[in-house]
């Protein structure tokens, strides 16, 4: 398995973050995507509240212009709506990050300041609006709108929830398509390692998932195998698609499933290294 490194991609996540080869049945990466379809930021720790997903995680979303939504009463929408990766692989060429203090959204290609722009004022938006108004171009459906609505998340799911791959079930599918995949590929919040491929599923259990601990605090509900869609197949190093993921899970598993969705039942703080176990 490849793992992402420093000095090939600008995540600026902390080399001892890197654990995925080393820790079982603990957390060895966080990550948020405070932009739908853009990319990730590492997270050392996460406050979660039961019912709500990671804060800030797909907490903005650019919409095609046609895109009808309401911030006031805001309901779920296809990712269709929206710019995704699964449709324009040309995003995984941006690196973004998002300032919480400030509210500011950064964006960088090849390692150069491309837009940047406050997402709290209106012009700061704009400024964001017009970036991938130019830099998407024909893809593009009308004018991108920057949308947020207050205690909503633009999540493929149509309730908040958290999303988590076992690396062991990651390691099956390198084995069959014998070669090295990126984790990062899969857009999860958390990844951890059982050491035994698909057990993850186990605990999505019709009429009712299974309670998680993670850490001391933590209390999460398994609810759905994560169907995985084209945005799987695309290289996040070169922004082009050199696989078909879906189908290579249906042939060699029989499911295009990887990793599980979650809900919070109880909050608290969650961090890297925290164990992960079925509750008793």
């Amino acid at each position: 398995m490849v793992l992402p490194s420093r000095n090939t991609r600008p995540y600026h996540v902390a080399k001892q973050q890197f654990l995925f080869e080393k820790i079982m049945s603990r957390i060895a990466q966080i990550f948020r995507y405070p932009v739908k379809g853009l990319s990730p930021e590492p997270m050392s720790k996460a406050e979660l509240s039961p019912g709500r997903a990671i804060p800030l995680d797909r907490a903005f979303a650019l919409a095609h212009g046609s895109t009808q939504f309401d911030a006031v009463n805001p309901k779920f929408l296809p990712k269709s709506k929206f710019l995704m990766l699964a449709r324009n692989e040309r995003l995984a060429a941006l690196r973004c990050r998002y300032h919480d203090e400030s509210q500011e959204l950064v964006i960088e290609r090849e390692g150069k300041q491309v837009a940047r722009g406050r997402l709290d004022m209106p012009v700061g938006r704009q400024m964001i609006e017009q970036f991938f108004a130019a830099y998407m171009g024909d893809e593009m459906r009308g004018s991108p709108k920057l949308l947020r609505a207050r205690n909503h998340t633009f999540s493929d799911m149509p309730r908040h929830c958290i999303s988590l791959i076992n690396i062991s079930s990651l390691r099956e599918l390198e084995r069959v398509m014998k070669t090295p995949l990126d984790p990062l590929r899969f857009r999860a919040n958390l990844y951890f390692d059982t050491g035994q491929p698909w057990q993850e599923f186990d605990w999505c259990a019709e009429g009712g998932g299974v309670d998680i601990k993670i850490g001391n605090e933590v209390m999460v509900r398994a609810f759905s195998r994560t169907q995985r869609c084209a945005a799987t197949n695309v290289n996040l190093e070169t922004a082009s698609r050199d696989a078909n993921i879906p189908l290579q899970l249906q042939q060699a598993f029989g499911h295009a499933d990887m990793g599980i969705y979650l809900e919070v039942i109880q909050g608290g703080s969650i961090k890297l290294g925290n164990t992960v176990t079925p509750a008793e």
